[in-house]
């Protein structure tokens, strides 16, 4: 760089500026001041600021570091003794587990980690709060009366901010060393500031849960004040369909701790440790009389097969952290984005095997797994709430390495009907996937909502309602494969034509109908057949009115109408599809305007 300055500048002068700018710019400068010849030159140091090496850390710095070293010990040293009895990790080796990929093998005796804070943890907020509480340092707290049990460091709630997979991501994890890890108002702030954080960040949130709830004998301090325990469910709500929440539970949780899964856009239980509910045994038998055990009341099972709001449960803590692993891969950091792509991978078995496998009869079962291995990526097929509405298949899958959601009839549990609980999960499903723009699949081999008393008691009409709802709101690509039967309203429910989806395409085997064959003919002809007094005869022309029915709803009837897209060679569903997602990838639409729906 050549800098001018005026003629009369002296020597010194013109150096002190050359070695400035050489500093400051990072490059060599030369400085004329009048003459054609550089009055002084100067060329960047190697290191534009030295050290200096006589300065370091003083008695200042070491104090401060031996207090952040006894926060990260946690609680009581008794209460850390007992996590290895209750199978669980210290919440500082949990985060470990999490974001360095391994616990360092030493980690349920109750210690902290060697290095105090996994690798993977970027920074964390609040390791202070409470402080002048509890710690001997601090000028509140006589040093004679500061004792182990008294401890309250961090205030039992960690914070802040790591690295998992490769993605970047806010969490938070209770200590249950610290009162169980109950929440006071020092926790309850830092958690209400990494929920606002994450809503203007734009993202995920990791909720590793291990809480008792709040503090009864402090709730004046938080309980229901603005910025409260009851603003986490504000907060919550406002993040839903911002920003994707996890929660993973590693005890029981209770009350106002139960609501954070169930918010959560994806709960993991872990299996004979996690239990949610919303009083506590002994709280159940004090207001009710009934005597019930923690995982009777609230475990994995109950939450998993029962209530539906357990989405994965994982057998230990390791296997909870593998399958959020995998979870996050389908899902984006914010709304807005795209779902993150692989690379293709054919399927675990061969498309040409999808003919054969499903059946001609439309009563005979068949699993649903079997044809999405032959249409999915391999190994890429992960199922949420599996023990739960089984009737119908709700999972993440990839095709051409683009991840979708898929939505699936299973002919395997009574016949693909759909019932109460199957519906509320695939109507919660697609409202998750539309939020985070995962292109829906569904695969519809059904033969309608389910009839009797006890559905109408369950409220079919109540969350079959919901279901054809989140259909009919989503926005992301569709791609709807009448499989086999498509029968009642349950094509409705299932993207049918109806319902904007950008394909609806039909194997050989589909059928689109009011109801099927054997209720029509019984609904229409009932009184014709019994007219016919040999019975062969009456067998003879009911077979026949069977077929003439079923040509009337058959795939080729349904093209032929217009009424599908194109009816596919099974062998050449996964293509097509891969084909269609790709095409229709960024497609455009618009809900009308309006402040929201009233259908929940």
């Amino acid at each position: 760089m050549k800098v001018r300055i005026g003629g009369d500048a002296s020597a010194d002068e013109a150096s002190a500026i050359a070695g400035a700018l050489a500093r400051h710019l990072d490059t060599s400068v030369e400085v004329y001041a009048g003459g054609d010849s550089p009055a002084a030159t100067a060329d960047p140091p190697e290191t534009a600021y030295p050290l200096d090496d006589e300065l370091g850390p003083t008695d200042r710095e070491a104090k401060l570091r031996e207090e952040i070293a006894d926060i990260l010990e946690g609680g009581p040293e008794k209460y850390r003794n007992r996590l290895s009895e209750q199978g669980k990790l210290f919440v500082r080796d949990r985060l470990d587990l999490w974001f360095d990929g391994e616990s360092d093998g030493d980690s349920t005796d109750g210690a902290a980690s060697t290095d105090g804070e996994a690798s993977g943890v970027l920074f964390e907020d609040g390791k202070f709060a409470n402080f002048d509480s509890w710690h001997p340092d601090s000028p509140e707290v006589d040093a004679e009366e500061a004792t182990d049990r008294n401890r309250l460091p961090a205030d039992g709630l960690i914070t802040g901010a790591a690295e998992f997979e490769g993605r970047k991501v806010h969490f938070m994890a209770n200590d249950f060393t610290v009162k169980a890890g109950s929440m006071a108002r020092r926790g309850v702030e830092k958690f209400l500031r990494m929920q606002q954080r994450a809503l203007k960040n734009g993202k995920p949130v990791l909720y590793l849960m291990d809480s008792s709830g709040g503090r009864i004998d402090q709730q004046t301090g938080f309980f229901a004040n603005r910025e409260g325990i009851g603003k986490y469910y504000y907060n919550h709500s406002m993040l839903s369909g911002r920003v994707p929440q996890i929660c993973v539970l590693y005890g029981p949780c209770i009350a106002g701790a139960a609501y954070t899964p169930v918010f959560a856009d994806f709960t993991v239980m872990v299996e004979g440790m996690s239990a949610m509910a919303i009083a506590s045994p002994r709280m159940v038998e004090m207001v009710t009389g009934e005597k019930i055990e923690m995982q009777d009341l609230g475990g994995a099972r109950v939450h998993a097969e029962e209530s539906g709001s357990a989405d994965l449960v994982a057998r230990d803590e390791e296997h909870a952290r593998e399958l959020v692993a995998e979870l996050i891969t389908y899902l984006p950091d914010v709304a807005g984005e795209k779902p993150p792509k692989s690379e293709t991978v054919p399927p675990k078995y061969s498309p040409d095997g999808i003919d054969e496998l499903i059946p001609e009869s439309p009563n005979r079962p068949y699993d649903v797994h079997d044809l999405l291995d032959r249409i999915a990526d391999a190994e890429s097929v992960f199922e949420l709430k599996s023990d739960y509405g089984t009737e119908i298949v709700t999972a993440f899958a990839r095709i051409d390495g683009r991840p979708v959601g898929v939505v699936a009839n299973q002919p395997a549990q009574r016949s693909g009907a759909i019932f109460p609980d199957a519906a509320e999960k695939a109507a919660e499903f697609i409202w998750t996937c539309d939020a985070y723009e995962i292109p829906l699949l569904y695969l519809c081999d059904t033969p309608g909502f389910m009839a009797g008393s006890q559905v109408e008691r369950d409220a079919i009409l109540e969350k079959g309602k919901k279901f054809i709802y989140a259909t009919s709101s989503a926005t992301v690509p569709k791609q709807t494969v009448v499989v086999r039967k498509a029968y009642g309203a349950g094509i409705y429910a299932m993207g049918g034509p109806a319902y904007d989806p950008e394909s609806i395409i039909a194997l050989p085997s589909g059928e689109i109908g009011i109801m099927g064959p054997e209720a029509a003919i019984n609904a229409v002809y009932a009184n014709k057949l019994n007219e016919i007094d040999d019975p062969e005869e009456r067998r003879k022309r009911e077979a026949e009115l069977r077929e003439e029915y079923r040509e009337d709803i058959d795939a080729h009837r349904m093209a032929s109408e217009v009424v599908i897209d194109e009816i596919v060679p099974p062998s050449d569903l996964r293509a097509e599809l891969a084909g269609r997602f790709a095409f229709y990838e960024s497609v455009e639409k618009s809900l009308p305007e309006k402040k929201h729906g009233t259908v929940l």
